[in-house]
């Protein structure tokens, strides 16, 4: 929302008092502020850096401190000067009086009302004095019309932050409050009066009615303790929605705290002055500090960004840690959008609000699988992390063991199917052509094949960019979903129609991709080592380990091949890329039979 000057938006809508008729003779002549008069000065008043020269006929009648101070004045009769260093308001609102004694013309509103009858107590300006006086009737306009109106009560309370004590003693900010609660808890229908509300679409609408916001805007006007005191004497009456009090939190949070709507640069945080963070620093805090306990008083989107920006102002690990406990509260809700931007601090924040997510989910369901809500919500969660990673994938600076941590962070039951894992994956190892072969196998030791749906593990085995562990896992994996009982007699067909296709059947040496234990033949079971039986045993961590070691059938006997797999097929005379493509090239033929 466009940040407007607050008079310019007020001061059609607001309402004023003007006094006296004489038109304005006070001139500056260096240092001092002086009027038009045939009167020599009698009356010499400081007032910190001004000095003003007026006559004791037109001020003492009606200020009751200065018949005092010039009675006690040892200067002689023709002449006396005092100092009023400590006048509320200072020389403008002095001169305002002086004015006002005078009988020149001056306009009393909502913006200079505070520190005007503040001077006016000061200087004793009372109905004891002289009838009339300038403090009556400015009580009297306070009264009628300044608590009357809804922004003439914003403007005022306002105005009191920049003399605190006086406006509290003297009961002004309390009456200004208690005007602006009742106007708040009126019912919507009710308002009459003008109100600042700039949501988009809401102008162009014709006969609308009044939103239940409709204050939230000109209450984000007040500075944070005047705010907080609002919000806080609102929710002490218990008759708001707590979602009014977030929305209230949420406007004021985008009025005040730079990088609450789009995300801050590194650069741009360290441009601000210490003075700027600092009153950052204690809008923040403060905001954390109302948010109502209900869940969903604010939406975790909300939450989220104030998480981002609070590293940016150096809020206190106390609010920090709120924020993620407020955040993981609802984490189910959020978006891919709502999630912080790349960057390895964002991050460590997702993986912080995850961490916290999951102890409360799994305080709250010790047996997810008998309960659909729990079910789903940790389930909406990891696809809302492995859609995380697919954005943040494609950040250059992004290290493989921040990917790895927060793909490792969720449960196996929060992910179904490890298609949108595999995704990320693949986006990664795009964007970081560079890695090296044991991140790659890090990065990919995350995916399980067996949740893998067709299409992915058809992909799978064709991306070069895999490590050829994964590809040798994801063949296997087929070969053994394909010997299952159930597609026994379809695999039988697939391979007698491969192998009537094979152009290598009268070769001296055949080699082809080693077996299941399920299809292996008497011969061939002879000859198989032991330690592939840690293959048929289903060891998952030394699957794709082992049968890459054995992986290589010469004459219908197993051949041992070294770890590094380029090194044993040159031995063997044999191009290793082309015996991959004929393994995945098998593959896809087998998947076209199958379906």
């Amino acid at each position: 929302m466009p940040v407007l000057d607050q008079r310019t938006r007020y001061q059609r809508t607001m309402k004023f008092m003007r006094l006296g008729t004489r038109p304005d003779t006070f001139y500056t002549e260096q240092a001092t502020r002086t009027l038009i008069s045939d009167v020599p000065s009698d009356l010499a008043v400081q007032v910190n850096d001004i000095t003003y020269f007026l006559h004791k006929f037109s001020l003492l009648p009606k200020c009751g401190l200065l018949q005092r101070l010039c009675c006690n004045s040892s200067s002689d009769s023709e002449g006396v000067s005092l100092e009023l260093h400590d006048i509320p308001g200072g020389e403008d609102a002095f001169e305002l009086c002086a004015k006002y004694c005078y009988g020149i013309s001056i306009n009393i509103s909502a913006f200079n009302f505070v520190p005007a009858f503040c001077a006016a107590k000061f200087l004793q300006m009372s109905e004891s004095v002289e009838k009339g006086n300038l403090g009556g009737k400015l009580e009297a306009f306070f009264d009628s019309c300044i608590l009357e109106g809804w922004k003439d009560s914003i403007v005022t309370l306002q105005a009191t932050s920049k003399l605190p004590e006086w406006a509290e003693n003297l009961g002004v900010v309390r009456k200004c409050i208690d005007s602006i609660i009742e106007k708040v808890l009126t019912p919507p229908p009710q308002v009459r009066w003008s109100f600042t509300y700039t949501r988009p679409g809401y102008a162009k609408k014709q006969h609308h009615s009044v939103p239940k916001d409709w204050w939230t805007e000109d209450v984000s006007d007040l500075d944070i303790d005047l705010f907080r005191c609002i919000i806080m004497a609102l929710r002490a009456t218990y008759l708001l929605l707590p979602q009014l009090i977030g929305e209230a939190l949420h406007v004021y949070a985008c009025r005040w705290l730079p990088g609450i709507m789009k995300p801050r640069t590194s650069s741009s945080s360290g441009s601000q002055t210490e003075e700027s963070k600092a009153k950052n620093r204690k809008i923040l805090e403060t905001i954390v500090t109302m948010i109502p306990a209900d869940k969903g008083a604010v939406s975790v989107g909300f939450l989220l960004r104030l998480l981002q920006i609070s590293d940016h102002f150096g809020v206190s690990h106390v609010t920090k840690t709120e924020l993620i406990r407020r955040a993981s509260l609802q984490f189910d809700e959020a978006t891919v959008n709502d999630l912080p931007c790349a960057s390895a601090s964002s991050m460590e924040l997702v993986l912080a609000v995850l961490e916290s997510y999951l102890k409360l989910w799994k305080r709250m369901s010790p047996n997810p699988a008998d309960n659909s809500h729990f079910l789903r919500s940790i389930v909406h969660v990891g696809k809302l992390i492995d859609s995380y990673l697919q954005v943040v994938a494609r950040d250059d600076n992004l290290p493989v063991s921040k990917f790895v941590a927060l793909a490792e962070a969720l449960p196996d039951i929060a992910r179904l199917q490890h298609d949108d894992l595999y995704q990320a994956i693949n986006i990664y190892l795009k964007a970081h052509a560079e890695l090296g072969k044991a991140d790659k196998k890090r990065l990919c030791r995350i995916l399980d094949c067996e949740k893998l749906s067709a299409e992915a593990r058809a992909h799978a085995v064709k991306n070069e960019l895999l490590p050829l562990r994964t590809v040798v896992q994801l063949l296997y994996f087929e070969q053994e979903k394909k010997s299952s009982p159930s597609h026994q007699h379809h695999h039988h067909q697939l391979h007698n129609n491969h192998a009537a296709t094979s152009s290598h059947s009268n070769s001296t040496a055949t080699y082809k991709v080693l077996k299941s234990p399920h299809e292996l033949s008497g011969s061939e079971a002879k000859h198989r080592p032991r330690s592939s039986n840690i293959v048929a045993e289903g060891n998952k961590d030394r699957l794709a380990l082992e049968f890459e070691r054995k992986m290589i059938v010469r004459g219908g006997e197993v051949e041992e091949v070294g770890s590094d797999m380029g090194r044993g097929f040159c031995r063997l005379g044999l191009d290793p890329r082309k015996i991959m493509r004929r393994a995945r090239s098998d593959s896809d033929y087998a998947n076209k039979k199958g379906r």
